[in-house]
């Protein structure tokens, strides 16, 4: 039962049962207020929105440590909201009671942040925030999120630069013999790292030129799921990725993983990573070299990643004529729409297509070029 009562000091207390049966009460200057206060808690106990007060007490570490701990999500997803939490929003907010966190506390947060780390990153981190305060929602903890109209850095308009056919040569010249065949394969056929390294033998059609992803090995060496449901597709290859495959089979004889370390283990990420940086800095020596022989300043060679090599063959595909969905299937995007976000700038624009219709129309145009059509002839086509 609720209801309003003057106590002998002056003050009106406010009471109400929650739903538990559990007591609460307020005390106010005025009986107005206090009946105000407990119309509004009424109200939420019957429209379902209400929160019990002590429940908000909960500190934001407290809350985070159980939220994370129920979370089911990738080894990525799983990696990201640690970072997140761990690095950044503990820190931050973990002594507060998650009812006392405000708007303004967020977004002096992120001011701040915004100054320590690029706009993805902020994101990130902002993102994870988002998913704990609708959970706190859902959860009665608070009544609303504190998430709302926070001003985040804009991202970065960057257009990708693939790199040139020299420089994947180059890489693929440097790596050790044991795993230069993978340099070959992932310029020749898009794949993720993860992709890579999870492929097995029996992955790859020989005959029909073709490599089938259906795994992935994740950062911790496990064996998971492609990353989407879209990603789990045939590959078509080249013979330039099929006779490098074939000649390392011929060379590091395998029946299960296709890339293996020398040990015999599979390839992991760890053991990538070292040798693809080592090979940068090997190519950047013998630049070095080379300049001190020539008497010349050295140029720094690009700052080339794996991942660059996928957009190589994307950038390849596009020059040969190949259409949006071609090039989203061939990569596994989840939709042509993340496709055209990466590479819409390597597809000819429309002013190109617009030249290139009106040069196939009027060609026969052009002084010296071209069979001299008669116009009575022409003329009399078109009113047959």
């Amino acid at each position: 039962m609720a209801n309003v009562q003057k106590r002998p000091t002056g003050k009106w207390r406010a009471r109400y049962r929650d739903l538990d049966g559990k007591e609460h009460a307020r005390h106010f200057d005025r009986k107005l207020d206090a009946q105000r206060w407990l119309d509004e808690v009424t109200t939420s106990m019957v429209t379902g929105q209400y929160v019990d007060p002590r429940a908000g007490r909960v500190t934001f570490e407290k809350y985070a440590e159980r939220w994370e701990g129920s979370l089911i999500a990738s080894e990525a997803g799983e990696r990201i909201t640690d970072n997140a939490l761990r690095l950044h929003l503990v820190p931050a907010l973990g002594a507060r009671s998650m009812a006392a966190i405000r708007r303004n506390d967020i977004q002096v947060l992120f001011k701040r942040l915004s100054d320590q780390l690029g706009p993805g990153s902020v994101r990130n981190v902002y993102d994870v925030l988002v998913r704990v305060m609708t959970a706190a929602v859902d959860d009665k903890v608070i009544a609303s999120s504190p998430c709302r109209r926070i001003t985040l850095p804009a991202m970065a308009d960057e257009e990708v630069t693939p790199p040139t056919v020299a420089q994947v040569e180059a890489m693929a010249r440097v790596m050790p013999p044991y795993i230069r065949a993978a340099i070959v394969t992932l310029a020749g056929s898009g794949l993720r790292i993860g992709e890579l390294l999870g492929l097995k033998v029996s992955d790859v059609d020989f005959k029909a030129g073709a490599i089938r992803v259906d795994r992935q090995r994740l950062q911790s060496g496990k064996i998971g799921p492609p990353k989407t449901a879209k990603s789990r597709r045939t590959v078509p290859v080249g013979e330039v990725v099929t006779d490098a495959l074939l000649g390392h089979l011929a060379a590091r004889p395998s029946t299960e993983w296709l890339f293996t370390m020398e040990e015999g283990e599979p390839l992991n990420y760890r053991r990538w990573k070292t040798e693809w940086n080592c090979a940068r800095k090997a190519l950047q020596a013998e630049e070095n070299k080379a300049a001190k022989c020539d008497g010349r300043k050295p140029v720094e060679l690009p700052h080339m990643v794996t991942h660059d090599l996928r957009h190589f063959y994307a950038s390849a595909l596009i020059a040969g004529g190949a259409s949006v969905k071609q090039v989203q299937l061939v990569l596994g995007h989840a939709s042509a729409v993340i496709t055209l976000r990466i590479y819409a700038h390597l597809w000819p624009g429309e002013e190109d297509r617009t030249r290139s219709a009106m040069d196939a129309v009027l060609g026969g145009l052009r002084t010296g070029c071209g069979p001299v059509r008669s116009l009575a002839s022409e003329t009399a086509g078109q009113t047959a």
